[in-house]
């Protein structure tokens, strides 16, 4: 997967977690418990995007340097 389309996800995630949330506060009490399971799960989701993407920018030590002097 590309870093642009785990980006694009990631910003997904935190879209769909951001209106969870809003909803969550609107919400009446019978509501409130399945919209909590799903910003929990939308949470984890993000948060699991959100490493991918960190672990995509890292450059491995092992990896050949792009950057060599000639």
């Amino acid at each position: 997967m590309s870093i642009k389309s785990i980006a694009l996800e990631l910003y997904r995630a935190q879209q769909k977690v951001s209106r969870l949330e809003k909803e969550l506060e609107l919400a009446v009490h019978e509501e409130k418990q399945r919209l909590q399971g799903e910003l929990q799960a939308a949470a984890l989701e993000m948060k699991m995007m959100r490493r991918m993407l960190d672990g995509a920018k890292v450059e491995s030590p092992f990896a050949p340097s792009r950057h060599r002097r000639k």
